[in-house]
């Protein structure tokens, strides 16, 4: 079987169950164990008294130490699984834990059915589960916002970048990736804290989201079904603040023709983000269940583009 096999049958299994909460309850979860390792090395080696450079090779060396341990430790379950069927299927169902579809078409979905209930504090909740800013702010129209740049953005760091890096490098690297992602949620911040000891966690993670970030706006940008994604795309991705997530982000404001990004909080401080597709109105609660269905036809295009890689692999 081949890794891009592999990758199809974890998202399959991923697709169906999810992560239970039974299972999240009895054992927690593997991106939560890596992240208390990144706590562990933060406390450990971020001195805010020691100067920047000191602290900015601290982090660097914590974040290669992190990703170094956490794909050898998915080599050696590859290479000690057995060649049959069942370790197939072991080795699949690790790698769908470290997959995150069904999980974020849930979570999008509930802001929808609050928004569509008019239950604007029932909706603020459901996005603050998704977002990193405090929401109790938001209007209508922010917490729409919020959850369809979401829904864009983690489609692409949530499912289609591990499963790219893991077609091509097996549950390595695909471990390799979420242990990436995971310390640029944890340590990759332009803050005080971590702007030195995160920053080249924060730079890897955009060199690794280079590639799977463009694959899926184009992806949002063909379950569209019209130019406009593309256009908007095109135009408006490099007015994001970063490197990777305005080229979903626009794909989607172009799909639904809506604006999204804009002014924002964080933090308490203002920030003026410019805005995707600007010249369109704010969206509401019917544009982020049109959201969802882009995200599912979006998500379909990309398993048959990974199933055509499996085939062509297994031909070689």
């Amino acid at each position: 079987m081949t890794s891009a096999s592999l990758m199809l049958a974890a998202w399959a299994i991923e697709a169906a169950f999810g992560w239970p909460d039974w299972l999240y309850r009895l054992i927690r979860h593997p991106v939560v164990w890596f992240g208390a390792l990144t706590g562990w090395l933060d406390a450990a080696l971020n001195h805010p008294a020691s100067p920047h450079r000191v602290r900015y090779s601290f982090g660097a060396i914590a974040a290669l130490l992190a990703v170094v341990v956490a794909t050898t430790l998915a080599w050696l379950l590859s290479r000690l699984l057995p060649d049959t069927w069942a370790g197939f299927a072991v080795e699949a169902l690790v790698a769908s834990s470290l997959l995150a579809s069904r999980s974020l078409y849930q979570h999008v979905s509930n802001v929808a059915q609050a928004l569509i209930a008019n239950d604007l504090p029932a909706a603020r909740k459901a996005v603050s589960l998704i977002v990193g800013r405090n929401p109790e702010q938001l209007d209508e129209a922010g917490v729409a916002r919020a959850s369809i740049e979401s829904l864009a953005e983690n489609a692409s760091d949530g499912v289609v970048a591990p499963l790219f890096w893991g077609a091509l490098f097996g549950l390595p690297g695909l471990v390799a990736y979420k242990a990436i992602n995971t310390l640029d949620s944890v340590i990759g911040h332009r803050n005080d804290q971590y702007a030195a000891f995160g920053g080249f966690a924060a730079r890897l993670d955009d060199v690794v989201n280079l590639v799977p970030a463009r694959l899926t706006g184009l992806l949002i940008s063909l379950a569209g079904g019209s130019m406009l994604a593309l256009k908007v795309m095109i135009r408006d991705a490099g007015r994001h603040r970063s490197p990777n997530a305005g080229w979903p982000e626009a794909a989607m404001a172009g799909a639904l023709n809506v604006r999204l990004s804009g002014p924002r909080l964080y933090g308490g401080h203002r920030t003026d983000e410019p805005w995707l597709n600007p010249q369109a109105q704010d969206p509401d609660a019917s544009d982020v269940r049109k959201a969802l269905r882009v995200y599912v036809l979006a998500m379909a295009a990309g398993a048959l583009l990974l199933g055509g890689f499996a085939m062509i692999r297994g031909t070689m």
